[in-house]
């Protein structure tokens, strides 16, 4: 009997190894992820527009009163320097953040560039911290702040003709600034939108923050869009030499066919 219990329990534990050599593993919940980086935004003309996320704001609250100078001496990669900055500057490798940790127990989390890095930043500083001797209440009150992400139209934007337009919205000082600053009213985000195309977006909360703004603005952008470009002084382009080349050989030629023709008549 000892023996046919231990075949089966062997063969039971060859078909549970086999299926999980079969089922592919699930991604680790806590492990830094590339995804929500990148976001697809409809234009809101048919098409669709990439915004790059580059920086990520969020907060949270440990609600625990710590020992910044404890903190500092037995964590790696912090700073602390209460005489010029009153927090412990902590930095994560993955995901790469940077946390700014107060005695209050407050805590500004940056560097990151989705929403899922965010948050596993602010569990890895929480863990950090509770290793250290501070445990932090249960729920740590984690917001998102501001996102700021990037984005090209690909295509240049007359500035001057759209502040004109969007005075009510929109400012433009190239004297001091060479973008124009256009703040939509819903949703919250402010645009610093250059002559080449080029967009910063800042003040979203959320990725549909992000995607809902570009949405309204693009079709505003491609009405201000320059129609013709102006060329560098001096450098004549491709067309246009080959045009005038193309025509001088003409020229040439039906003069050449003209002389010809004088000839045959006298």
């Amino acid at each position: 009997m000892s023996s046919k219990s231990g075949e089966k329990k062997l063969q039971a534990g060859v078909i549970s190894t086999s299926a999980s050599a079969i089922t592919p593993a699930l991604p680790s919940s806590h492990a830094p992820s590339l995804a929500g980086s990148v976001i697809e935004a409809p234009d809101g003309l048919g098409g669709t527009t990439l915004i790059r996320i580059q920086n990520m704001s969020s907060t949270a609250n440990l609600g625990v009163r710590l020992d910044l100078k404890q903190i500092a001496l037995r964590c790696r990669n912090t700073e602390f320097n209460p005489r010029r900055f009153a927090a412990v500057i902590m930095r994560l490798r993955e995901p790469r953040a940077t946390a700014l940790i107060f005695a209050s127990g407050k805590m500004c989390v940056t560097g990151t560039k989705s929403t899922h890095n965010s948050t596993l930043a602010a569990k890895k500083f929480a863990y950090i911290i509770e290793r250290v001797g501070f445990k932090p209440q249960t729920y740590i009150d984690f917001k998102v702040q501001n996102i700021v992400g990037t984005a090209d139209v690909g295509f240049p934007i007359r500035l001057e003709g759209l502040v004109y337009a969007h005075s009510t919205f929109a400012s433009y000082e190239p004297e001091l600034f060479p973008g124009l600053i256009y703040r939509l009213v819903s949703p919250r985000v402010v645009f610093l939108i250059f002559v080449s195309g080029k967009i910063v977006i800042t003040g979203a909360k959320t990725e549909m923050d992000l995607k809902e703004a570009l949405t309204k603005l693009y079709p505003v952008l491609v009405e201000y869009r320059k129609a013709n470009v102006t060329s560098i002084p001096g450098v004549t382009t491709p067309a246009i030499a080959s045009g005038k080349s193309s025509g001088t050989v003409s020229g040439t030629q039906s003069s050449v066919g003209g002389s010809q023709r004088e000839i045959e008549d006298v």
